[in-house]
């Protein structure tokens, strides 16, 4: 995926039951060669991302978050077909239930997604996920409202998402930006950034903020939850 920002709008295209339908995208033609060489690419991303893993075998009988991944490969695909739209739903379910993993079908994910231990990640429906992207456990691709149309975030490529982290409503997330473990993003990070806190604010790499910027975050997440 490149250029997400003029990626095709989510609004513009509706299913026949009113949902929010993704163009198919570039990178995901129907094929099963292609398939099958993105299911490879999403493997090797595994196995490069983690250096507990001993072999490509290993990580394909046993990681969670490539299991998920692959099912919403085939998922993904079905959901562009009206009549498969139950069908993509409930096969997303069991790959829910066996992984504990919810990707929904509709979310556009690149290539070479790595989740790493997987348990408790949520991506919703109008979320759209950049190429090679580490997501950790326990995060989320949420929305803020249960309005109709694009309310998920879109990432860039190469982002990563720290484990608990909460990226919520159609914010953007650029290019090579990371987001710290727990942090509560609601904004959107320009790309190469890091975004930590409750609320998440996005800092450059390295910078560390004085006593001053953490009252600050305390006092606007006040503000937001009440």
């Amino acid at each position: 995926m490149t250029s997400h920002r003029n990626a095709p709008d989510v609004d513009a295209a509706e299913g026949v039951d009113g949902d929010v339908d993704h163009p198919m995208p570039e990178g995901h033609r129907p094929g099963l060669r292609h398939l099958v060489e993105i299911l490879a690419e999403d493997l090797e991303a595994a196995h490069a991302h983690d250096p507990a893993a001993r072999s490509r075998f290993e990580v394909a009988l046993g990681y969670p978050g490539v299991h998920a991944v692959w099912a919403h490969r085939v998922t993904h695909r079905m959901w562009h077909r009206p009549a498969l739209r139950l069908p993509a739903r409930l096969l997303s379910q069991v790959a829910r239930w066996t992984t504990g993993i919810e990707i929904h079908p509709g979310a556009r994910i690149g290539r070479r997604l790595f989740i790493d231990h997987g348990m408790g990640v949520v991506i919703g429906q109008t979320a759209v996920v950049g190429d090679d992207c580490v997501l950790f456990h326990g995060s989320t691709l949420g929305g803020r409202s249960m309005t109709r149309g694009k309310r998920h975030p879109t990432l860039g490529d190469r982002v990563m998402v720290g484990a608990g982290a909460k990226i919520l409503g159609p914010l953007w997330i650029g290019d090579d930006a990371q987001i710290g473990a727990n942090a509560v993003v609601t904004r959107d990070v320009p790309t190469g950034m890091v975004a930590v806190g409750v609320p998440a604010h996005a800092r450059a790499p390295g910078h560390r903020p004085d006593h001053g910027q953490h009252v600050e975050d305390a006092s606007e997440l006040l503000e937001y939850v009440i």
